[in-house]
């Protein structure tokens, strides 16, 4: 078993990298939108990490920027400028060359959206105004507010540089991985939508991360995407030699295929836990001793004991440990069943003839939607609903289909609590998932939805903001250990545990590789089969 996040260097991993071959990969869902800041869907980052390269590289092991298309770069003392010096020779796959003026564009469609395209802004963006191409080689952003955070941000998948006739196209057109022209070391071959992706090699790629030992094109031939829903037919993929990688091998799965002698590789995703969060526009958890009591009636280490493995330890805070930022929140995250109780009865909420508790002639019946990304959330959900069965709170667990899912996500009296999760290797991440402009898990006034009567939390939007614009490193990463204190003090939100990106491979697969927040690079990648 690997450490998360380790890169095998192919030096060491085996004797010598063998070139050629294809690899065949089985995803458990499809990819939906190539836009590259919708890279944080997981099948969406693991098709754009392969055809698309970043400016810097954010080394997975130290965490720290180094230089990928960008040979350098300058940062003003108040981190409103940015200026790169781009690496020449660089082109796209339709031989277009990948500049200054090409770079601009796609940072001003992240930074700004675009309406008519329907583009949407990039969550890791913050406070951009505009770029100005300086010469062929040499790009300037700007921002209104001090932006420290962009360094990081330009390394992470959803600022893959795509071509701008990729640009050119409306957003839903992007979901058709064969209409994404980028940089990177494989191209798109050939599709069937929803099923199946092919993806070639670049013969003529030379521009790999700087301190890559591994420079010039990749060692695969290619790579087969095939979407595999069901994880006992990955697993049986795998074990049987018709597949050579699995994305989401389940925790049940690992005895079985650590025992076949294969490989799992967990690499941590580095950002919000794997939680639900609250809503506390619906009346039902708008009273902050019901939302606290409902923490206390959640035993999280039943959860992991009955679901995972040890590559997913117990959330210690509303980040995870490897996190930046990062403070032990244990003491806010006990399981006390009578605690909760009593809360409850303090809040006015007493047990009906059927048990459930009531006040005003209104039980405390909440719903909640699976998500498909995360591992085993319907069996999470369902272990919640029995914990909170036992203290008077009924929690639906509805599957639904993605159009009512999608529309009910967006009104607090339908959802009134929701699985929140998110990976980015900066302290932004907290801003990405809670801020209203941005993923709004607590669905704020003036957010993502307009069924939002009146629940707005300027304490923590300020504390959001201070986040996303504060240049000294010190003052930052306190700001982001205030925010967790703050949210779990307020029970906003309940961490469950630490979220990996769970893989397993067969012995042949070589130099598999993974960003800083799980996403695999295939690079490097290697076949002695």
């Amino acid at each position: 078993m690997l450490l998360a996040g380790t890169i095998i260097s192919p030096s060491f991993a085996q004797d010598k990298p063998v070139q050629g071959g294809t690899l065949i990969y089985l995803e458990q869902q499809a990819h939906t939108n190539l836009y590259p800041p919708a890279g944080g869907f997981y099948p969406n980052g693991g098709v754009l990490n392969q055809i698309t390269d970043k400016l810097t590289y954010q080394n997975p092991q130290t965490l720290e920027i180094e230089p990928w298309l960008a040979e350098s770069w300058e940062v003003n003392d108040t981190a409103t400028e940015y200026t790169f010096k781009l690496k020449p020779g660089i082109t796209f796959s339709d031989g277009t060359p990948l500049d200054a003026k090409a770079v601009a564009a796609n940072y001003d469609t992240f930074g700004l959206g675009n309406k008519e395209l329907k583009y949407p802004v990039s969550e890791v963006i913050n406070n951009y105004d505009h770029a100005e191409v300086v010469d062929d080689l040499t790009v300037k952003f700007h921002f209104k507010h001090p932006s420290p955070g962009f360094l990081q941000g330009t390394s992470v998948i959803g600022s893959g540089i795509v071509s701008p006739a990729t640009l050119a196209l409306p957003y839903d057109a992007l979901g058709d991985a064969t209409k994404i022209v980028g940089s990177g070391p494989f191209v798109v071959e050939s599709e069937t939508l929803g099923k199946e992706l092919n993806l070639k090699v670049r013969e003529d790629y030379n521009w790999g991360p700087a301190k890559f030992e591994h420079q010039g094109r990749a060692y695969l031939d290619g790579i087969k995407y095939l979407v595999t829903p069901e994880d006992s037919v990955r697993i049986g993929g795998l074990l049987s030699g018709q597949a050579d990688i699995i994305r989401q091998i389940q925790a049940y799965d690992e005895p079985q295929v650590n025992d076949a002698g294969f490989e799992i590789f967990a690499p941590n995703t580095r950002g919000v836990n794997n939680s639900i969060a609250f809503r506390p526009d619906n009346p039902l958890v708008a009273d902050l001793k019901v939302r606290q009591a409902l923490s206390l009636a959640t035993n999280r280490q039943e959860i992991v004991d009955t679901l995972f493995s040890a590559n997913y330890p117990v959330a210690t805070s509303v980040i995870s440990q490897h996190a930046a930022g990062y403070v032990d929140e244990s003491s806010k995250l006990v399981f006390d069943q009578e605690k909760a109780k009593a809360l409850f009865a303090e809040a006015g909420w007493t047990p009906g003839a059927d048990g459930i508790l009531e006040k005003d002639g209104k039980k405390l019946d909440l719903t909640v939607y699976v998500s498909l990304p995360q591992p085993q959330n319907e069996a999470v959900l369902q272990l919640v609903a029995q914990q909170w069965a036992q203290v008077g709170v009924k929690l639906n667990v509805l599957a639904g289909d993605a159009g009512s899912r999608t529309l009910d996500q967006l009104d607090p009296l339908k959802t009134p609590v929701t699985v929140a999760m998110v990976g980015r290797a900066d302290p932004d991440v907290i801003k990405s998932g809670f801020y209203p402009k941005n993923r709004d898990w607590l669905l704020q006034k003036g957010g993502s939805s307009d069924k939002v009567q009146s629940f707005v939390d300027d304490k923590l939007n300020g504390l959001l903001e201070g986040l996303a614009s504060e240049t000294d490193r010190t003052k930052r990463l306190a700001i982001a250990g205030e925010i967790q204190g703050y949210v779990l003090d307020q029970a906003y939100i309940i961490p469950f545990f630490e979220e990996p990106q769970a893989f397993a491979t067969a012995p042949y697969v070589h130099g598999l590789g993974f960003e800083a927040v799980g996403r695999p690079s295939f690079y490097n990648v290697w076949l002695t089969r």
